[in-house]
């Protein structure tokens, strides 16, 4: 599955059918997900000054999902930019993918029979507890990261939502976290994108929190 889809299933309770932490950092996490997949695929890169990412492979690919968020990167933006281009409806197209792949089941309600709710099934979740150890491990030490966990990790860390997702003490997963978005598991194109998807996601979440906190000054 794409990295975006493991970390999706991280994000959800198997046990409430909901997901682990507020809409936002859950859309900014994976739009960064699924920047990482474009750099990996070779269609996304930074530009010679590395302040701005570009498309550098404009054709087509075999997976809609990913073509369709190449779409969206239309010139070349800044990271921060990137992500705020890719978070756009992303939970909704994650999890309609993992819907079509037989992987969990959305049921659509309604709380009071007024306001709209989703609640989230896993058909397969054996294949949820295999993923939660195996980046779990990681998370408290038990292993070292491969590139798939450790870009997992880091998303988690970028978003403040490791603790939310594993138990254990949070100040030593973070910690952990902060040393493993540091390490060398990943290739030069990817290290580079994560490191500024990290930013951009840190400061996405920083420009909506202000935003919600100064919504009703005027």
């Amino acid at each position: 599955m794409m990295l975006a889809e493991d970390l999706m299933l991280l994000f959800l309770d198997e046990v409430a059918g909901g997901v682990r932490m507020d809409s936002t950092s859950v859309q900014n996490a994976l739009a960064g997900a699924v920047l990482l997949e474009l750099v990996d695929s070779g269609r996304v890169a930074f530009e010679a000054d590395g302040r701005k990412l570009a498309v550098v492979d404009p054709a087509p690919l075999d997976d809609e999902f990913l073509q369709e968020f190449l779409g969206r990167i239309t010139k070349p933006m800044k990271p921060q930019r990137a992500v705020e281009k890719l978070r756009n409806r992303v939970k909704d197209h994650v999890m309609a993918r993992l819907e079509a792949r037989e992987v969990l089941t959305v049921e659509k309600s309604k709380i009071l029979g007024i306001f709209p709710t989703k609640t989230y099934t896993l058909d397969d979740p054996g294949a949820v507890i295999d993923l939660r150890r195996q980046v779990g491990d990681v998370a408290q030490g038990y292993r070292a990261p491969d590139e798939r966990t450790g870009a997992l990790i880091s998303l988690l860390y970028a978003v403040k939502g490791l603790h939310k997702v594993f138990t254990g003490d949070k100040r030593e997963m973070n910690a952990r976290a902060k040393q493993i978005s540091a390490g060398n598991w990943a290739g030069v194109a990817v290290k580079k994108a994560l490191e500024a998807v990290h930013a951009a996601v840190t400061a996405a979440v920083i420009a909506s929190t202000v935003a919600a906190s100064g919504g009703g000054s005027s």
